[in-house]
């Protein structure tokens, strides 16, 4: 118990800032892309640093600019959202179980929309509960790392020629690469998910009768054909499930 409590101590605002800077600092570059990719569908840059300030998700702030810049439904954004960020459902629910008693129900609502990927990973590694004062130091630099790199290649996008916007742009998608090799690599069925989506959305672009369904829903039944079946194919025994909630 000593020891718990002595960890837990250690988890102050100072040890938050110092773990949340390489977040930042990674979310600058990665953000700079999604000011780019805005800047070259014609979104003004303030409406692009508004989108990262109130919804910090790469994929699907990408997912919500192509709805956008398609002129989809509000019906089409809203569930492409949800089925893109339905993975933060679990990982809320995951991380409501590292936070100490001194959170109101409020407070626990408002560090829900600071939680990324990267952000669950350093707080679920935790091996203790940890309090405000570190959650909030954390996410500092992240957030702000998100969305001055929003701004930066907003404005960057405005002023460079249109040959250097689109490489540019290309750098955004080149990071889902980098996200998806990784795991497919170690899983298989990770592997077949993003083979089998990939492949479904290739043919509601290509094959006639369906390429005139919107790019938010052709996103949707992808993702949902392809997670539904490597679910089935390739199931996740109990046993495989850690104590901290990951895989």
């Amino acid at each position: 118990m000593q020891k718990e409590n002595t960890l837990k101590n250690q988890l102050n605002f100072k040890r938050g800032l110092k773990d949340g800077l390489p977040i930042g600092l990674g979310y600058l570059s990665v953000s700079f892309a999604f000011g780019v990719q805005a800047s070259i569908l014609g979104v003004p840059f303030f409406m692009s640093l508004f989108m990262s300030m109130t919804n910090l998700t790469s994929a699907g702030q990408l997912a919500g600019l192509t709805v956008i810049a398609t002129l989809g439904t509000i019906l089409e954004l809203i569930a492409t959202q949800v089925v893109i960020n339905a993975r933060y459902f679990l990982m809320s629910i995951t991380l409501s179980q590292k936070l100490d008693k001194s959170f109101t129900f409020g407070q626990r609502l408002f560090c829900s929309a600071f939680i990324t990927d990267e952000i669950f990973a350093i707080t679920a590694a935790k091996p203790t509960v940890f309090g405000k004062k570190y959650f909030y130091g954390l996410v500092i630099c992240p957030y702000f790392g998100w969305a001055l790199g929003t701004l930066l290649g907003a404005l960057a996008g405005d002023a460079l020629p249109a040959s250097v916007t689109n490489a540019l742009g290309i750098a955004l998608y080149a990071m889902f690469v980098a996200i998806i090799v990784p795991p497919s690599i170690k899983e298989k069925g990770v592997l077949v998910a993003v083979l089998l989506g990939g492949g479904i959305s290739c043919a509601l672009y290509f094959i006639p009768i369906f390429s005139s369904i919107p790019t938010g829903i052709s996103v949707i039944i992808s993702a949902l054909i392809a997670a539904c079946a490597c679910a089935f194919i390739f199931p996740k025994k109990e046993e495989e499930v850690s104590d901290d909630g990951t895989l």
